[in-house]
């Protein structure tokens, strides 16, 4: 099983093949971490742009010595058509955010002609570092859907469990998130909860095990769990944790980071070829590792297992 982000940067240099990233209108601080999945191995940036000013930004780096590809496009909304179009028609294998705002970026890539869907619900996993336990924890939706149905959770859960798979968690272990751990009609994320629970105990997502609806305090203590009449192997052991909603996934993912000190990187599941966002609370160097986790994706064909 991969248990840390070092596993998962060892996995993607042992793959042994680098994959073309493209990228459109990158900004000065994506230098370092371009340069830094370069000397890893991991990557071949193709980045779009003006070809004068991208040159002018590569100077003194290391990128201008190394193979990276310019693909001139003066226009920066052109220029991220063109990087999706490079993933899209296979000139490239993975795309990454550059200086593009975060909804253009998520417009383009879920436009349903010249995007990168493939009809399954876009949905972001945060992958953290549970280094006490030696394990990786998912929780999702953090970034993209903001109030989902009972059938968006579904695939969002589905989303995270091709990820679990990647990552070699075995049996994942998944607790559906809400205000309370009983049902109440009154409170619409627990009667979700008991509904995704119910299609886990027959087997509707594989081999997993789901426990809902549970607060966070019976997801993460055992004890306290029995304490409130909840007795489940999921409990104290969570694999992946399904948020009610992106409020409550985003701000659980900046606490996990900011108070909690977790080494966090996130993936865009749902998409044909793996993208990597640049979100601001992911350091730089988990930045890279978000970048092995995507050429992982792309070596399995994308996010399919």
């Amino acid at each position: 099983m991969i248990s840390t982000f070092r596993d998962i940067l060892t996995r993607a240099k042992a793959a042994g093949e680098k994959k073309r990233a493209a990228m459109a209108v990158p900004v000065p601080r994506q230098l370092k971490m371009l340069e830094a999945a370069v000397q890893a191995g991991l990557i071949t940036p193709v980045l779009v742009g003006d070809a004068k000013k991208l040159e002018d930004l590569c100077k003194g780096t290391t990128l201008a010595a190394s193979d990276c590809r310019i693909v001139h496009e003066p226009d920066p909304a052109q220029a991220l058509v063109r990087a999706i179009a490079l993933v899209k028609n296979g000139e490239a294998d993975i795309l990454l955010q550059g200086g593009t705002d975060h909804q253009v970026l998520i417009d383009g890539v879920s436009d349903a002609a010249a995007g990168l869907m493939n009809g399954r619900l876009m949905s972001f996993v945060s992958v953290f570092e549970l280094l006490q336990r030696d394990k990786l924890i998912l929780v999702t939706d953090t970034y993209i859907q903001n109030q989902p149905t009972l059938a968006e959770k579904q695939w969002i859960l589905e989303n995270a469990l091709r990820l679990a798979a990647l990552l070699e968690i075995q049996r994942p272990k998944v607790a559906v998130l809400a205000a309370i751990e009983q049902v109440n009609p009154g409170i619409p994320s627990t009667l979700d909860a008991a509904i995704l629970a119910k299609m886990a105990d027959r087997r509707q997502f594989g081999d997993i095990v789901l426990e809902g609806p549970l607060d966070i305090d019976c997801a993460l203590d055992r004890k306290a769990a029995a304490r409130k009449g909840v007795n489940s192997e999921v409990t104290g052991n969570v694999d992946i944790y399904l948020a009610p909603e992106m409020d409550t996934g985003y701000s659980l993912a900046q606490l996990l980071v900011y108070i909690g000190k977790m080494q966090m990187a996130g993936v865009l599941m749902g998409t044909c070829s793996p993208v990597v966002l640049d979100l601001p609370f992911v350091s730089p160097e988990n930045k890279v590792i978000e970048i092995a986790l995507a050429t992982l994706m792309a070596g399995q064909g994308g996010q399919h297992p």
